[in-house]
């Protein structure tokens, strides 16, 4: 919006804001005056969802109010202007608060991403300004031209280091699933029409999808472990990525446990501790959603009452744990041209609600749960097979991941007992209530990934929770490693 316009709106919309936002959160930032840390906030909003910057205003909300002349506003938006790359302009306003003014300096999302200020890159993550890696500038970039790192040509590997037997079988898979016929094309010129190769020159996709024996970037660990230090059976798998979802599966099924249930029909019928569907959604979106730039291997632990699956990259186009578990939100794949690949083989039915349906295959199926965390930099999966009772699947699942931090003396209490949320209420604050609704939703979730949901550092976590266990409202159960949380009246 020109300045012009933005002076129009401070004079007609002055006064019309009565109070300020409780508290600072993805979209809200107080600063008492104006300087540099404002115009990166503005550029982290600027890489998000948007927000505004209040300036006038202490970091805890007290209205403090500031000065403002003639030229004032007018010199703030030319300054964010010229600092930024590309150039964001903002909208002000100049509210009157508690006979004190204030100054409201908004920006929308921006169309074309990634947003500097003198070279240097923000995002919005909750409450703070997160400076961004050259992988996620990279990232931001790719999805504002709407492609992404797999399209891209792998200078590393030739069509010499793809196997054409497994490129025949996944055309054959597409005409099968699709009735889509080739006309006369050959295979390399149906593949660059998916544009897995390009320029006749091939992607870092179809290296994943089809390499011909070992796939240098595609390594993921499988183990079976009596405890957490002690493994009893494992594989190694580099290959491609629709034969390493087949090992997986195949490895994983091996150990599970199953039970036989006499029907009455002819053939029992076989339950094992945990739906297959549920695992078999969890391991391709592993495949397909992984961080392949990353170093990192893929790693899924087997125990006696869980397993774990661990996948480098956290979640991506800045979705939130929250976000999975509400379902609101959008999905954008890290990898598109593999994802589109899975689809076209009938591997993946529907983009972005695998989540969605793994928590309810495991509620139907009357198991706990899974849980969602990031950690060290990866997402995380915990599948469990602990039984729950007809109906307590669907409340956990739907009432606390609806309810948490909503009317917590309503909701959470009559989870934990006895008015909890009232006691609560009184003694905490709002960020150890958080930390006290994430544990009451996942006892096993850890530091960082109280860290990422709350908005605090890892260290004011540890305070907090040091803070809650001297008031006896939570206890530890367990070693430090392979514990859990539990929250007490």
């Amino acid at each position: 919006m020109p300045i012009e316009i933005s002076l129009i709106l401070i004079t007609n919309m002055q006064n019309k804001l009565t109070k300020l936002p409780k508290e600072e959160c993805a979209t809200v930032e107080f600063k008492s005056s104006f300087n540099e840390e404002t115009i990166e906030t503005l550029v982290a909003f600027s890489n998000a969802k948007g927000g505004t910057v209040y300036v006038g205003v202490s970091d805890r909300g007290k209205v403090q109010g500031i000065t403002i002349g003639k030229e004032t506003i007018p010199n703030w938006l030319n300054e964010i202007k010229l600092k930024t790359t590309p150039q964001i302009i903002a909208d002000a306003d100049i509210i009157t608060l508690d006979k004190k003014t204030v100054a409201a300096l908004f920006v929308p999302e921006y169309p074309i991403k990634p947003v500097s200020i003198r070279g240097r890159y923000y995002k919005r993550a909750g409450k703070s300004n997160h400076l961004l890696s050259i992988d996620e500038i990279s990232n931001e970039h790719l999805k504002t031209i709407n492609s992404s790192w797999d399209f891209y040509i792998d200078p590393n590997h030739s069509e010499a280091d793809l196997s054409k037997e497994k490129i025949a079988k996944f055309i054959k898979k597409i005409i099968q699933n699709d009735g889509i016929l080739q006309a006369g094309l050959s295979n390399n010129d149906f593949l660059a029409k998916m544009e897995i190769l390009r320029n006749g020159k091939i992607t870092f996709g179809a290296y994943l999808l089809f390499a011909k024996d070992y796939c240098t970037i595609s390594d993921v660990q499988v183990g079976r472990f009596k405890s957490d230090i002690t493994i009893i059976d494992s594989v190694s798998l580099n290959s491609d990525l629709f034969h390493e979802v087949d090992e997986i599966l195949a490895f994983i099924k091996k150990h599970l446990k199953v039970e036989y249930i006499i029907t009455g029909e002819p053939q029992r019928t076989e339950r094992f501790d945990y739906p297959l569907d549920a695992i078999r959604e969890i391991v391709v979106n592993m495949v397909v959603h992984r961080d392949y730039k990353d170093s990192s291997a893929s790693i899924i632990k087997i125990f006696d009452n869980r397993i774990e699956f661990f996948n480098p990259g956290k979640l991506y186009g800045g979705i939130t744990i929250q976000d999975l578990l509400s379902g609101n939100y959008v999905s954008r794949s890290r990898n598109k041209l593999i994802a589109k690949a899975f689809k076209e083989a009938g591997v993946i039915e529907r983009y972005g609600s695998g989540i969605i349906r793994v928590r309810k295959i495991c509620r139907e199926y009357g198991v706990k749960e899974p849980d969602f965390n990031e950690v060290f930099s990866g997402f995380q999966v915990i599948l469990y097979n602990e039984k729950v009772e007809e109906g307590k699947g669907e409340k956990v699942g739907e009432k606390v991941g609806e309810k948490v931090g909503e009317k917590v003396g309503e909701k959470v209490g009559e989870k934990v007992g006895e008015k909890v949320g009232e006691k609560v209420g009184e003694k905490v604050t709002q960020n150890q209530q958080q930390i006290l609704n994430c544990i009451i939703e996942n006892p096993y979730i850890t530091v960082p990934g109280l860290s990422s949901i709350v908005g605090i550092s890892t260290r004011k976590i540890e305070m907090n929770i040091q803070k809650l266990k001297a008031k006896g409202l939570i206890r530890r159960e367990g070693p430090n490693k392979g514990g859990y949380w539990k929250v007490t009246s």
